[in-house]
């Protein structure tokens, strides 16, 4: 990467800020997107969150997250529903395009069951999308969330969700933390085409302390991101490449340094 054009931050990734801070900060470095995590809104009004990141030339390239759809009973399911039309609200007034869905899962109910609450709960969602104009992309976890954070785990899952639903408000945000493993990827993100309109950066260490918040700065594991950012950029995708580090030890830095290195390593190893 030879400009910061594209680059985007996500909140979630220099947790220690909040977003006043982050958006300042995020401005002087040169980047000029953010994807917005729904705690970072809390405590003001949307209108002047938008107004915080206008005032700072930043966009919001996503709203993070929405989904959870699987409930255990008919309550559950419509409260997930509820909030998921509640985060396209909040993605339309921020002037987000998308939303990502990490889709849940019970743990107590069976994989196929999950994933067909997954897909009639998106599907539920499709016409609200269309109303204020933002996308549903559905994001794969990694097979080692599927108990409970997300029984789509794969880019071939999601093409599937999307062959039933359609694709003018539905597509797919590519993790490499999530992706990288699936000996299937590159033929499924050829399949994906279009639908690809997310691009998620980090890295695997090994060993891995925390499968949750020990990710790593791009360049610090063992993904092959360029060979990825090349799959998914044959597509014709050409969004934004949003930085997405979940790392309790990197948290405990000086987050001015670390936004100086997600920098340089995109730079380098993106």
């Amino acid at each position: 990467m030879q400009t910061l054009d594209r680059l985007a931050i996500h909140t979630m990734t220099t947790k220690p800020w909040d977003l006043p801070t982050a958006v300042k900060k995020y401005s002087a470095a040169g980047i000029r997107g953010v994807g917005l995590w729904r705690q970072w809104l809390d405590g003001r009004p949307l209108s002047e969150s938008r107004s915080l990141m206008d005032d700072h030339g930043l966009q919001a390239v996503s709203l993070v997250r929405s989904g959870f759809f699987p409930g255990l009973n008919a309550t559950e399911r419509q409260a997930a529903l509820d909030d998921n039309h509640r985060a396209l609200d909040e993605a339309a007034a921020v002037g987000a395009p998308q939303v990502v869905l990490v889709c849940g899962a019970k743990p107590e109910l069976s994989l196929a069951e999950n994933r067909k609450q997954i897909t009639e709960g998106i599907a539920a969602c499709i016409e609200h999308a269309g109303k204020v104009g933002v996308k549903l992309s559905i994001e794969p976890l990694h097979p080692m969330y599927a108990d409970c954070r997300s029984a789509v785990n794969t880019i071939g899952q999601c093409n599937d969700i999307i062959d039933q639903l359609g694709d003018e408000w539905v597509g797919i945000a590519a993790d490499v933390y999530h992706i990288w493993w699936d000996p299937q990827l590159e033929q499924e993100i050829k399949r994906a085409g279009k639908r690809i309109i997310g691009f998620h950066v980090c890295d695997w260490l090994t060993p891995t302390q925390d499968f949750l918040n020990d990710r790593g700065l791009m360049g610090e594991g063992c993904i092959d991101i360029k060979g990825i950012r090349a799959m998914v950029e044959a597509t014709g995708f050409n969004g934004p490449i949003e930085v997405e580090i979940f790392s309790t030890r990197l948290w405990a830095t000086d987050q001015d340094a670390f936004l100086s290195n997600i920098i340089t390593a995109c730079e380098n190893h993106v």
